[in-house]
């Protein structure tokens, strides 16, 4: 990969990972429900969903999904059924705190569990998979060692939206639990990051 092709990559890779999606909301949620620090786990997990993506593209597996309805459709509808279940989730677990019940399961949420939840938010969207078999491509050069290349796009791709996720949707995300000072604010906070997945959820099982 040459270096003009490099920086074109890596400028694609930035304005990629500014674009609001799934990921970007969950980061957003995970600082808001459980912290800065903590939620660094669920980056971590959308990344290896990332590197699972783009194995099965580079497998050629991708072209299998996208060209079967079937499994394209099951792939979507589990995913956009998995956004709409972490949407009211988060409602009615910050409607249950409101009322003076147990605070949210997410607030004593183990690492591994947080790690989990954002390997399937990236990896049940078969939107991805579509897009990477269109974007990578045209950054893989044909006469060259197609291992090096595809090792080359992962790193950057992932180094890439580690930093936007941990320095601007996370942060962001810290940032409206630090103005929320009262129980309400936060859970009117809360209640719109749960539309948002439900909106995303059904923006997944409608395209």
């Amino acid at each position: 990969m040459s270096t003009s092709t490099w920086f074109a990559l890596l400028g694609a890779c930035i304005l990629i990972s500014f674009t609001p999606g799934a990921g970007a909301i969950n980061t957003m949620n995970n600082a808001l429900t459980i912290g800065y620090r903590r939620s660094l786990w669920g980056i971590l997990g959308q990344q290896a969903a990332l590197l699972v993506q783009l194995a099965i593209v580079a497998a050629g597996l991708g072209v299998v999904i996208a060209r079967s309805p079937v499994a394209f459709d099951v792939v979507r509808y589990t995913g956009a059924a998995y956004l709409a279940y972490l949407g009211f989730r988060q409602i009615l677990a910050d409607s249950a705190q409101e009322d003076g019940g147990a605070a949210p399961a997410s607030a004593d949420e183990s690492a591994s569990s947080i790690v989990a939840r954002g390997v399937w938010v990236n990896l049940l969207n078969p939107k991805a998979i579509v897009f990477l078999l269109a974007f990578i491509p045209g950054f893989v050069a044909p006469d060259r060692d197609f291992l090096v290349q595809y090792a080359v796009i992962g790193v950057t791709v992932v180094v890439v939206d580690v930093l936007v996720m941990s320095l601007f949707f996370a942060l962001l995300g810290h940032a409206f639990a630090r103005i929320t000072s009262t129980p309400r604010a936060r859970r009117r906070l809360n209640v719109l990051f749960g539309l948002l997945f439900i909106g995303v959820g059904i923006m997944l099982a409608l395209m």
